[in-house]
């Protein structure tokens, strides 16, 4: 299983970002996806999550009506669209898999499969 995010970088608060993580070595279709993020000195916090059988997606109280996640089964891949960017958004966000069979699994950061992870910077 392999799992790449790109898209992250340095913006204004107010501004936008898109995330992709591209997901490979296992059946898309067999899993929920989820994103967490990780600022220093701070516990690993889910953010949102997309399941596979119906795309009923989650999200954080913290990022509810201004990130969006989607997926592109034709590519493997799934986005988080981050917008209303604020600078308590900066943290390295991972996507992630959750146990099969277990959906978004809460958002609950013991996962089975992690990315490496893309710096996201909101600047004041």
């Amino acid at each position: 299983v392999q799992l790449v995010e790109s898209g992250g970088g340095e913006v204004q608060a107010g501004g936008s970002l898109r995330l992709a993580c591209v997901a490979s070595g296992y059946g898309f279709d067999d899993r929920a996806i989820g994103w967490f993020r990780q600022a220093p000195g701070k516990k690993r916090e889910g953010v949102s999550c997309i399941s596979s059988l119906n795309y009923q997606t989650y999200y954080s109280d913290s990022v509810k009506g201004r990130f969006t996640i989607d997926t592109d089964k034709g590519k493997n891949t799934v986005y988080l669209q981050m917008n209303s960017l604020k600078p308590e958004d900066t943290a390295v966000y991972y996507c992630a898999l959750p146990p099969r069979g277990y959906g978004c699994y809460g958002l609950r950061p013991e996962y089975d499969y992690w990315g490496q992870g893309t710096q996201v910077t909101v600047s004041s």
